[in-house]
């Protein structure tokens, strides 16, 4: 495709390849680390309570993503319902813990993208796609047919298996990726993921071999690369300095890194007494500082 090497032709064999691929992993769901083993095939739900077809919270053009996602025209955000972790602090838990939302065909998610393009979307955003990745190929190579030349964002917990991933290969040009642990205990206890750490740095380093470090248009907009989005606990839980450390060591200096201070008691957070406050602004600076002596100066920090 023209001005975007990268990009699988949606209408190669390759592409048709991916799509058998992924949908072969429903029968008994492997789309995601969980490996639950859910016939979605056949409308049973996995850990991520969702079946075999898409199911959407939301779409809107979206001001307040980093700088060079949002731009100055906004992301074309699209919230998936549904989600592989459990979090108890997650700050949008109707949608991924309740499953609100509508299901819609491939087609009409296809409709949905070329609409927040004709809007001005300078991407479009699918926010927590992971469980829906079969669709989501679909969406994207019909959409690729139709016309659409914007990017797509992978916008994601960063609980990814690899093998998936590899599906994605040319067809996502930007990943937004969290890395939410740096330690197993947290992981376990509050998002009932004890292997997230050891998959999410699997994950960063596959998805920065695909797209490398965040590229921009003249504009400060992104045209293709990885994001990485770290939350900082309360109480040190995320594990910042050592995220910050690998990022540096095993992926790149140059990664671009959001440093997010927005965490807030949500969902079922009151329950546990670490997580049922905000940070402080020692907690935040230490987690900066962290952040700067890791080596790292591609970022994007939140004001506490």
């Amino acid at each position: 495709m023209d001005g975007w090497p990268w990009r699988l032709d949606p209408l190669s064999a390759e592409a048709a390849s991916r799509s058998r691929q992924a949908h072969a992993m429903l029968a008994s769901c492997e789309v995601c680390p969980r490996l639950c083993g859910a016939a979605r095939l056949a409308g049973d739900t996995g850990t991520c309570r969702s079946g075999g077809n898409l199911t959407v919270a939301s779409w809107n053009l979206h001001h307040g993503e980093e700088p060079p996602i949002s731009g100055f025209g906004g992301s074309g955000t699209i919230f998936l319902s549904g989600c592989s972790l459990r979090c108890l602090y997650c700050q949008n838990y109707p949608i991924s813990q309740l499953g609100v939302g509508e299901t819609m065909t491939v087609g009409r998610m296809v409709a949905i993208m070329r609409e927040l393009e004709s809007a001005g979307a300078h991407n479009i955003n699918f926010v927590t796609p992971t469980h829906h990745t079969p669709a989501l190929i679909d969406a994207i190579l019909e959409a690729r047919r139709s016309g659409l030349q914007i990017p797509i964002v992978w916008n994601t917990s960063g609980y990814e298996r690899v093998e998936t991933l590899r599906l994605l290969e040319g067809l996502v040009d930007i990943y937004l990726a969290d890395m939410r642990y740096a330690e197993a205990g947290p992981a376990r206890r509050y998002s009932k993921a004890a292997d997230y750490p050891a998959v999410n740095r699997a994950a960063i380093i596959e998805m920065h071999r695909q797209v490398g470090t965040l590229a921009l248009d003249a504009g400060g907009v992104a045209r293709r690369g990885l994001l990485v989005r770290h939350l900082v606990l309360p109480d040190g839980l995320a594990g910042s300095r050592a995220v910050f450390e690998f990022l540096a060591r095993e992926v790149s200096t140059e990664t671009a890194v959001s440093v997010m201070s927005q965490y807030f008691p949500a969902y079922r957070a009151e329950s546990d007494r670490s997580l049922a406050r905000r940070l402080t602004t020692a907690e935040y600076d230490a987690a900066l500082a962290a952040f700067t002596e890791a080596g790292l100066d591609h970022g994007y920090c939140q004001e506490y």
